[in-house]
């Protein structure tokens, strides 16, 4: 196996690539090499584009600028913006990159405080145009962090990049919360990703397919909260679950995951402890472009105790898992 690693997005992105896998010949090797190399260099690519603390990032340059005008998507940062547009009206809101206001403020990084920084919070300020593909703010004040899907962005633009160079059999992850897998590694049908939680944790198998887990525990801010915020009820996610979200599209997989997390607080929040609407509609097999997620919700930082998978109907992105109970 060959493998290769890059710091990118505070965290450790590594490639890793089944022997053979490149259609190169003689020099297969090298090509390999070359091809995993291109990779990385599209997710250095994708940190520096995306980047929400380096006012050079086009990421910076459009919450300056989109406030003021329509501000022009390439390709890939429109089917980027296509996907969390589509996310946040699924998911009622639960994911929502608009955030970014509150974020910083919660985090002890920006001007505001809480309440003020969350009035500029709301996918609907966020207008998508497209036709002409380009992306304009509604009102001043509004900023974008794209946290919680940049990791499965660029490890789809590498995986792209992997397949256009003639690679067939990859595994790709970004902080171990996010795997992409194509092909299989010699004498597998697909590979094995084990999560977090001892002896009995789930063991995932992935072929053409990506995986995104999110949880409140590990990374917290300034003011001690977990990292992953409920935009509508202006302060962290109140939840002890850990989402894991099979998905063909790393990005979906990584959006859905913070999406369900949220709602997952959102609905043991409620006072007759009933599911909140939007959890139920996502996780409803057909339902808002959410038929091909498969879900897996556990209680507890490390996995280990009971856990309750959806299974869409038609569904075969997850091929096995061994679930505690």
């Amino acid at each position: 196996m060959l493998r290769l690693a890059t710091n990118a997005m505070a965290t450790r992105f590594e490639l890793v690539l089944a022997p053979g896998s490149c259609d190169a010949g003689s020099e297969g090797e090298a090509r390999l090499r070359a091809a995993g190399e291109a990779a990385l260099a599209a997710i250095e690519r994708a940190d520096a584009e995306w980047s929400a603390f380096a006012s050079s990032s086009f990421l910076g340059h459009l919450n300056r600028t989109a406030a003021l005008r329509a501000v022009a998507l390439d390709e890939d940062q429109f089917e980027l913006f296509a996907i969390c547009d589509e996310v946040a009206r699924a998911s009622d809101g639960a994911f929502d990159p608009s955030v970014a206001p509150l974020l910083r403020a919660l985090d002890g990084r920006g001007v505001l405080d809480p309440t003020r920084a969350a009035e500029r919070v709301g996918w609907r300020h966020v207008l998508l145009d497209r036709e002409a593909r380009t992306v304009r703010f509604a009102r001043a004040g509004v900023a974008l962090d794209f946290g919680g899907i940049a990791k499965g962005h660029a490890l789809e633009l590498a995986k792209r990049e992997l397949r256009d160079a003639g690679v067939h059999a990859a595994l790709l992850h970004g902080g171990t919360s996010s795997v992409v897998a194509f092909g299989a590694p010699p004498g597998a049908h697909a590979w094995r990703v084990e999560l977090e939680g001892g002896a009995h944790a789930p063991v995932v198998e992935l072929r053409d397919a990506a995986l995104s887990v999110s949880a409140q525990h590990g990374r917290t801010l300034a003011d001690g909260s977990g990292h992953v915020l409920d935009p509508r009820g202006n302060a962290a996610a109140a939840s002890d679950a850990t989402v894991a979200v099979v998905h063909a599209d790393a990005r979906h997989a990584e959006a859905w995951s913070t999406a369900l997390l949220v709602l997952d607080a959102r609905s043991r929040a409620s006072a007759d402890g009933a599911v909140d609407a939007g959890a139920n509609r996502a996780r409803e097999p057909g339902a808002h472009g959410a038929r091909q997620l498969e879900v897996a919700i556990g209680r507890g930082p490390r996995f280990a105790r009971a856990w309750q998978f959806t299974r869409p109907s038609g569904s075969s992105f997850l091929r096995s898992a061994t679930v505690p109970t």
